[in-house]
């Protein structure tokens, strides 16, 4: 049976793991310098955000052993900061690809397909993450631990992918910035 907080954030829940990645993948298509806006490339952003990307990963390994070692407050601290990197992150993203035209990548043979592999999970595990991410704090919240713990355990592996990947694809795609 449900809690009664876990009832009243299950609406958000679905808001946002709908709202997230609509009004990302709207923003993503905005480039505001193509409609005009004599803005400057925020180029400084991209080793910003993999940079957020590398420290989530950090910060989700130490909340997993906080947590293993009976620090319970050490992991829920280091687990709201994950999600304040992740929020981060996002805006950056946004605000960079807002502002710049895409990058292509140019490598060839095989790490194109290694490169292209590793992007198309990163974006759709970026999504898919969302719900899995809103629903295990909202556990913990309400403090259903064994529930908590039992979607944490596919919670955990998918962002640490999202964060690291996060960070592969901006070293390969690195050398091809044009600025």
């Amino acid at each position: 049976m449900e809690s009664t907080i876990e009832k009243k954030y299950n609406n958000w829940i679905i808001v946002l793991s709908v709202a997230i990645p609509l009004v990302v993948a709207m923003l993503f298509g905005v480039n505001l310098r193509k409609l005009g806006y004599d803005v400057k490339p925020l180029s400084f952003l991209p080793p910003i955000y993999a940079t957020i990307n590398g420290i989530t990963a950090i910060v989700l390994i130490a909340a997993v052993w906080a947590i293993k070692n009976g620090r319970r407050k050490l992991h829920e601290y280091l687990m709201k900061f994950a999600i304040f990197l992740s929020v981060v992150f996002l805006g950056m993203y946004v605000a960079y690809h807002m502002t710049a035209n895409s990058t292509a990548f140019g490598g060839e043979g095989a790490i194109r397909y290694v490169y292209y592999f590793i992007l198309i999970t990163h974006i759709c595990l970026s999504v898919i993450i969302i719900p899995f991410v809103l629903v295990t704090y909202v556990r913990a919240l309400a403090q259903r631990f064994d529930k908590h713990k039992r979607i944490a355990r596919i919670t955990f592996p998918l962002w640490l992918y999202v964060a690291v990947t996060g960070v592969i694809v901006y070293v390969m795609i690195s050398p091809y910035y044009n600025f």
